[in-house]
Parts: C-alpha cells; sequence; structure tokens
C-alpha cells in the first residue's frame, strides 16, 4: 500500500491513475509541466511540499506513463494509430533510469527509490509496477481496448475477461463499428 490524497492506495491504483493523467479522447495532458507534476505528486503524497519537480523528472514521467499504458494494452493498436514499440522501449528506458534499490523491512523484500525530491515519487511509481505484481494486481491492471480512449482501468471482473473501460461506451462504440462493418461487407 502507497500513501496518498491522505488514504492508503494498492500500487495498481497509483499506476492507473498516472496512465489516466493523458485522455487520449479529449487530447488533455495533466503532465503538461512539471509544475504539473509537482501538484500531481504532491496530491497523492509523493513529495514533500517544498520539492520541485524538473523537466527531466518530467520527462521520466511521461516516458513512464507512457510506457505503462502501451505495456497495458490489451491488443495491438489498429492500424493508422501510433505504434506502441515507441513506447514499450520508452518504458524499458523510464524503468532503467530510475535508481531503485531493493530492500528488506520485516522479512518483507521490497524497492525503494535511491532519489530525492520529485524523481523519488517517479521512483515510488516506478516501484509500484513491483508492488502491483505482488498485490496480484498487475493482470488486472488494463488499458481500455477502445483504440479513441485507452483510459486505464482495474479489471475486477471474476474471470478477468474485461476489455473496455466501459461497456456503455466503449465497448459499444468498438461493438457497432464492428456491426457496421459486417453490414457493408455483406451488403457488397
Amino acid at each position: 500500500m502507497l500513501p496518498y490524497s491522505g488514504r492508503m492506495y494498492r500500487p495498481a491504483e497509483l499506476l492507473r491513475d498516472l496512465v489516466n493523467t493523458h485522455d487520449v479522447a479529449s487530447g488533455t495532458d495533466g503532465l503538461a509541466a512539471p509544475a504539473d507534476l509537482t501538484g500531481w505528486l504532491r496530491d497523492r503524497g509523493l513529495a514533500a511540499p517544498g520539492e520541485r519537480a524538473t523537466d527531466d523528472d518530467l520527462m521520466l514521467a511521461v516516458d513512464l506513463r507512457e510506457g505503462l499504458r502501451a505495456a497495458l494494452c490489451p491488443a495491438p493498436v489498429p492500424s493508422g494509430l501510433p505504434d506502441t514499440a515507441g513506447p514499450a522501449a520508452r518504458l524499458a528506458a523510464a524503468l532503467a533510469a530510475v535508481p531503485l534499490r531493493v530492500t528488506l523491512a520485516g522479512g518483507v523484500p521490497g524497492c525503494e527509490p535511491i532519489a530525492t525530491g520529485a524523481a523519488r515519487g517517479v521512483g515510488l511509481i516506478a516501484a509500484a509496477v513491483l508492488g502491483a505484481h505482488a498485490d496480484g494486481d498487475w493482470p488486472r491492471l488494463k488499458v481500455c481496448a477502445e483504440h479513441t480512449c485507452r483510459w486505464a482501468f482495474i479489471d475486477a471482473s471474476k474471470n478477468r475477461s474485461r476489455a473496455w473501460c466501459s461497456m456503455r461506451v466503449c465497448g459499444n462504440r468498438t461493438k457497432t463499428r464492428a456491426y457496421r462493418a459486417r453490414r457493408q461487407i455483406a451488403a457488397s
């Protein structure tokens, strides 16, 4: 569990929230400047009041975010959309750039960032990947299969088969598009 917003959150929730700082559908980015990252980290208890994010911290956080989005994507991105190989490489580079050390506290292995300041907050996010895996939440952390959405969610379904963040919106959109495509082929 990680502290933020005055509560304890599962590592998967932190990762989900990071991925969702960029709304693909509207094109809005909650991490457009270092000050945005500073506020985001502070809101989650991952940065102290006097700490400020730098451009390098922001670039690392964005690379981590977009790499996670690519890693959590359930299916290949349709043609015509940006290639996911770039973000996957960004994730590997971002994870390699975060200095972490293995700890053993109370007989429980863990991982913690060596950096200080906002870089430490970004390191805690990277360490949350291991935390989500240890909690068994990593396979449940997904990105919406609707290519116009790509919103991250935690799949709480019993058989872990959920593909869309919302069946009513994204699932319906995808199924309607497939139905229309089949009808058009049948009419040809």
